[in-house]
């Protein structure tokens, strides 16, 4: 094997070398009935030799020599038959102007012939492969069959992976697509069986294991439709990134993810007014409390795009800062990035690090957030969000911060646990200092931000992965979700407004 390896581009020459004379004993048979009459003997060992030359030399500029046929796709076999037809024209050329005696049917009929036999080869190696792994998926464990929604180009490619791929478990089934003309064609060897309103029974009547929604251009609203379709099978459901996701990736089986809370938001993700939040950012000194947290991180790589002077991130977690850090830093080279360990209630070392940054733009996201935890414990809610948001405050007040954002909840809004209660709190605490000092404050009301540590869906998905119960704070709650960049780019703008004295918040969905 290794030694066809080393000597491949030469044993390829010598099989082409051969399938060219072939195609003409081929030629001279179908039209003498003869592989290679008397008369004809001569004028084909005088010539033949540079006819095979013109058809190598051919070969080697359209890089026959240097295909994997194994893994070969269309352009490879495009090129095979560009280099065959190219040589027989200059054959053609050399015939006429050398006079070889050879008749022009017969260097038609051999040109055909050879592109028959030169691609047919380099086929057979895919052919070879496909058989391979076709019965090496056979001795293995059950097949995971497939049902692709979307019958476009990517789920044309996935079909095209899970075959070629022996280390997929995947057996492509069926299509569904809401394409009227896709209906009940094959498409790459599968059948579109029918739309999204099929699914169920489709499902049913294929035994379906997994299904793979491969709509990358697909909005959030329909995207919701499919997966609340799917959801009532007991299929595993899978999807591929919209290509806002993926970027520059190429569409595979390894772009493919489990279903995530955020694509059942039914929505497309909010995008705030970014204008006027770059007057206010770049070239200014920013410090973001709890900077290492799911929210405050987001705020720092948002911040981060619009090249502060100094952008300083404040928790008393080391891990997440430091994994911060290191993630901005390698993003972005430039960025002049300080990162402080301390707490908020500590009143001294909060004094310190702002007369050392002087910051001119606060955000304020540390705090205890988790609500059963906070029942429990009330007195270090108090200390935390109560006097920790206090003392931030008054450090921006004293020290001439310009703006102060801070995070508060949809908790605050008539309260009825310790956590909520604090936060409004610290709201009034907001309220109050703004109304006083030369810094502008204003605060800003999340309810539940997908993926954010607190977050109720993390413990959802834990109970229902560990077969239930899923336990709600009371069976008539309506629960509020945003994704973590739409929570950020809300603190990014209410930075950017002018003195207020009311609070910002999205407009809802309800989940």
């Amino acid at each position: 094997m290794e030694f066809l390896k080393k000597w491949k581009p030469f044993v390829l020459i010598g099989v082409d070398i051969i399938l060219i004379n072939l195609s003409y004993f081929f030629a001279y048979y179908f039209v003498f009935k003869d592989f290679m009459p008397q008369e004809q003997r001569y004028f084909y060992l005088q010539h033949i030799g540079i006819i095979t030359a013109i058809y190598i030399s051919m070969f080697y500029i359209f890089r026959l020599y240097r295909s994997l046929w194994f893994y070969a796709s269309l352009d490879e076999f495009l090129f095979a038959v560009a280099g065959c037809l190219s040589a027989n024209l200059l054959i053609h050329l050399y015939s006429r102007i050398f006079e070889t005696n050879i008749p022009e049917n017969i260097n038609i009929l051999s040109g055909i012939f050879t592109v028959i036999l030169v691609v047919g080869f380099r086929l057979s190696f895919r052919v070879y492969r496909r058989i391979v792994i076709k019965f090496s998926k056979k001795n293995r464990n059950k097949e995971q069959r497939v049902m692709i929604i979307g019958a476009g180009a990517a789920g044309n490619l996935l079909v095209k992976e899970m075959r070629e791929n022996e280390h997929l478990n995947y057996h492509p089934v069926v299509f569904i697509d809401d394409s009227k003309y896709k209906q009940g064609r094959i498409i790459t060897g599968v059948k579109v069986c029918g739309r999204r309103q099929d699914i169920p029974k489709i499902v049913e009547k294929e035994n379906i294991d997994t299904i793979i929604i491969a709509i990358p251009s697909i909005d959030k609203k329909n995207r919701k439709e499919i997966l609340d379709i799917c959801k009532n099978t007991n299929c595993k459901i899978k999807i591929l990134p919209g290509f806002d996701e993926m970027l520059n990736d190429k569409v595979s089986i390894k772009s493919i993810r489990d279903v995530e809370v955020e694509d059942l938001l039914g929505r497309e993700p909010v995008k705030l007014d970014m204008e006027g939040i770059a007057e206010y950012i770049e070239n200014k000194r920013i410090l973001v409390t709890g900077g290492g947290g799911s929210i405050g991180s987001e705020l720092c790589r948002q911040i981060a795009r619009f090249k502060p002077y100094l952008l300083v991130i404040l928790d008393i977690y080391e891990n997440n800062a430091y994994d911060l850090q290191n993630e901005l830093k390698y993003k972005y080279p430039e960025l002049n990035l300080r990162v402080m360990i301390a707490s908020i209630r500590d009143r001294k070392r909060l004094e310190n690090i702002f007369e050392e940054i002087k910051p001119d733009v606060v955000f304020h996201a540390a705090a205890h957030k988790h609500v059963p935890l906070m029942e429990d414990n009330p007195s270090e809610a108090i200390k935390n969000n109560i006097f920790g948001t206090l003392n931030v405050a008054e450090c921006a007040d004293k020290f001439s911060v310009k703006r102060f954002v801070m995070i508060s909840t949809d908790k605050a809004v008539n309260p009825t646990n310790v956590m909520g209660a604090t936060k409004r709190v610290c709201e009034m605490i907001i309220q109050s200092m703004d109304r006083v000092s030369k810094t502008e404050f204003v605060a800003v009301r999340f309810g539940n931000v997908l993926g954010s540590n607190g977050s109720v869906i993390p413990l959802f998905k834990k109970q229902i992965s560990q077969g239930g119960p899923v336990t709600l704070t009371h069976r008539e709650i309506t629960r509020f979700f945003m994704t973590i960049p739409e929570a950020a780019q809300l603190v990014l703008q209410a930075g950017a407004l002018q003195r207020v004295e009311k609070y910002l918040s999205l407009t809802w969905v309800n989940l």
